[in-house]
């Protein structure tokens, strides 16, 4: 009976989920101009899209804003874990979380209010670079969080044997503890990505004239009347989620494949 009602509850879940989307998406292979009732199958909101060159620049900037912040905030937010883990004293380090979590815990719209208010006094002009700093900013907490449970599984007796062993400080770093965190990094990495992607309310504070992301020029749009062709560009941003999430979960399984081998290959 329990079991029954788990599964009853977690396809209700999945229901409420994803119906908004499947909604979306079937109305984008309407032929009419509104969502109030399906006119018939066509595939012109698409070809619309794709002629849509200001979109497709829109789509480029931002897809450009998640790579390149998500590729940051993991360097960064690697070498950050890897400090935290090295700090002995556990006042420091328990301040240092805090900090971290800062981020995490705060507002969105007071994160994004904060940004401005910080680009506007050193009188940096809004536009590409503003976003990608605060999306930087915002994602460094969210692989922190990621890398650091890897590191804390890790045995110190490990390092000791790699030392022992004469490895140097780079070879124990590159060798050692990069290998092991690694699905940490890589997970913080498709995190840090997908909140880019989402991100509005910071995004919608420091961006400029000019430049604009898909979060900010769908709520744009939305303000002046539904377009199908919304519709439709929702349907390829989630075929593209869908793929970021087959790609992760692909390197996963590449990686328990690569570690399954070498233990047999070792024993």
């Amino acid at each position: 009976m329990k079991h029954r009602l788990a599964t009853g509850y977690l396809i209700l879940v999945f229901i409420l989920l994803y119906a908004p989307i499947i909604f979306l998406m079937v109305y984008a292979f309407s032929q009419g101009e509104t969502m109030t009732n399906f006119h018939g199958f066509t595939w012109r909101h698409y070809q619309t899209l794709f002629s849509d060159t200001r979109m497709l620049a829109i789509v480029a900037n931002t897809l450009l804003i998640a790579l390149l912040s998500a590729l940051i905030a993991t360097l960064i937010g690697t070498l950050g874990a890897l400090s935290i883990t090295r700090t002995t004293r556990r006042v420091t380090r328990d301040s240092l979380l805090t900090l971290n979590n800062v981020l995490m815990v705060s507002p969105d719209v007071i994160i994004g209010a904060s940004f401005l208010i910080f680009f506007t006094m050193l009188k940096i002009p809004l536009g590409f670079g503003t976003v990608l700093l605060s999306h930087i900013a915002f994602e460094i907490p969210i692989v922190v969080l990621m890398v650091l449970p890897r590191l804390r599984e890790m045995s110190t007796s490990l390092l000791d044997a790699a030392q022992d062993l004469g490895a140097t400080t780079r070879q124990l770093l590159t060798h050692v503890v990069i290998p092991f965190i690694s699905p940490g990094i890589f997970a913080g990495f498709f995190m840090a990505l997908t909140y880019s992607l989402d991100d509005f309310a910071v995004t919608f504070f420091v961006t400029g004239n000019g430049f604009s992301t898909l979060s900010v020029e769908i709520y744009s749009r939305a303000r002046q009347g539904i377009n199908l062709e919304i519709n439709a560009l929702s349907g390829v941003m989630f075929l593209f989620s869908l793929l970021l999430v087959a790609g992760y979960y692909w390197i996963q399984q590449a990686g328990h494949k690569r570690r399954r081998r070498k233990r047999e290959v070792t024993s």
